[in-house]
C-alpha cells in the first residue's frame, strides 16, 4: 500500500520526462549508473538506491561504475560490495559502458565530473539518463531531469520513484541508500533541508524499516584513529581565520596527508568545523590532490559560497555547500581565495 499521497509531498517532476524515463527503463537490459570523481555519500547512495529499485525489474544486467575510490564510511550500503572501481578495473568498466544500452548518471552535471571515465562515457552508444541536483547541467544525456532546488540527488530519486507510482517497490536496503544520501549532502540536515516535504520522505522511509540513528552513527561516528588525529592536526595547526571577514580557512598538502595516512572520505565534514567558531560565516578547505586542488566551502545564512566557488574556482553548487577546483601551486590557490575574499566576502550580507 503507497503511504504518501499527493497531498502530502508536491508533484514536481514534470509528468513528459517521467514517461519518457519509463519507457527506457522498460527498454533497457545491460544497465549501467555512473557517478561524479571522488563519490560522496549523495553519490553513493543514490546510485545504490537506483541499482536496488532497478533490481526489482527483470533485466540482464545492472552495474554501479564509480570512478575511483569511495569512502570506508559508506562501505556498510547495502550493495557496496557489487560496486566497480573503475581506475580499478579500467577495462572491465569500460567494456561495461560499452555494452550498456541504458546509462543512468546521477549527482554530476557535467562530463568532465566523471575524471578518466569521461572519454569512455561520452563514446558509448546507450541512451543517457541524467538525474541531478546541480546548477546548470550541461547537455549530453538524452533525458535530463536536473532540479537544483532539491536537497540531493536522493531526494530527487525518491521523488522519480514516486512519480513511476512504484514506492511499493521500495525496500529497507533502498530506503537505507536513499536516507544516506539525502543525509550527507544536508549535512546531517543542516543546510538546504529548510523544506518540510524532506521530513515527509525520511518517516515514509523510516516507515521502510530504515534505523536513522544507526546509520547517522556509521557515517558519523565510525572512523579511523588517523582521521581523528588529521582532525586534531587541522585545528591545531592549519586554521587561519580572517576575522574581519567572518571567514575561516584551512589547507592539506600531499605530504600532510600522506603523513596521516589519508584515505578517501577521511577529511569529509571537517570544512563544517569552523562554522562552530563564533562569528565566523564562511569556512573553506583546499585539499592538494595529484594533478588539482579540491576546494570546499560552506557558509552560514546569507552568504552564497556557491556565488564564490563560481566566480573565482570554476566551480559551483548550493548556497550554503559549494565546491570548485583549482589547477596550479597550492600557494596561488591560496592567493585566489585571498583576492576573492577581498571581493565578496560575509560582511557584504
Amino acid at each position: 500500500m503507497q503511504i504518501i499521497s499527493e497531498k502530502m509531498i508536491t508533484k514536481k517532476i514534470d509528468n513528459e520526462k517521467i514517461q519518457k524515463l519509463r519507457a527506457m527503463i522498460d527498454e533497457g537490459d545491460n544497465i549501467v549508473i555512473v557517478t561524479h570523481e571522488l563519490p560522496d555519500g549523495d553519490a553513493v547512495g543514490s546510485s545504490l538506491a537506483l541499482y536496488h529499485y532497478l533490481n526489482t525489474f527483470d533485466k540482464k544486467s545492472i552495474k554501479v561504475i564509480v570512478p575511483n575510490e569511495y569512502p570506508a564510511f559508506l562501505r556498510w550500503m547495502p550493495g557496496a560490495g557489487d560496486i566497480i572501481e573503475f581506475n580499478k578495473f579500467k577495462d572491465f568498466g569500460a567494456q561495461l559502458i560499452r555494452e550498456a544500452d541504458l546509462i543512468f548518471c546521477l549527482d554530476f552535471n557535467a562530463i568532465r565530473r566523471v575524471g578518466r571515465m569521461d572519454s569512455v562515457l561520452a563514446a558509448a552508444d546507450a541512451r543517457k539518463v541524467l538525474i541531478d541536483h546541480h546548477l546548470e547541467p550541461d547537455n549530453f544525456c538524452d533525458l535530463a531531469i536536473s532540479y537544483p532546488d532539491m536537497s540531493s540527488t536522493s531526494e530527487l530519486l525518491f521523488r522519480i520513484i514516486c512519480s513511476l507510482g512504484s514506492v511499493d517497490l521500495l525496500d529497507r536496503q533502498t530506503s537505507e541508500c536513499l536516507y544516506t544520501g539525502m543525509m550527507t549532502d544536508t549535512g546531517s540536515f543542516t543546510y538546504n533541508s529548510n523544506n518540510t516535504e524532506i521530513y515527509v520522505i525520511i518517516s515514509e522511509l523510516i516507515r521502510k524499516g530504515i534505523d536513522k540513528d544507526e546509520i547517522y552513527r556509521k557515517v558519523n561516528q565510525v572512523y579511523s584513529e588517523q582521521r581523528l588525529r588529521l582532525m586534531g592536526y587541522v585545528l591545531y595547526e592549519k586554521l587561519k581565520i580572517y576575522r574581519d571577514k567572518k571567514t575561516a580557512l584551512f589547507t592539506l598538502t600531499q605530504g600532510e596527508l600522506n603523513r596521516f595516512r589519508y584515505k578517501s572520505g577521511d577529511t569529509e565534514g571537517f570544512v563544517n568545523l569552523p562554522l562552530s567558531i563564533a562569528g565566523i560565516e564562511f569556512s573553506a578547505f583546499i585539499r592538494e590532490e595529484t594533478n588539482m586542488k579540491k576546494i570546499s566551502f560552506r557558509s552560514t545564512g546569507n552568504f552564497p559560497c556557491n556565488r564564490f566557488a563560481t566566480q573565482f574556482f570554476s566551480g559551483g553548487g548550493h548556497k550554503n555547500a559549494s565546491g570548485g577546483e583549482f589547477y596550479g601551486s597550492l600557494e596561488d590557490a591560496v592567493k585566489t581565495f585571498e583576492e576573492g575574499l577581498a571581493k565578496l566576502n560575509p560582511n557584504n550580507y
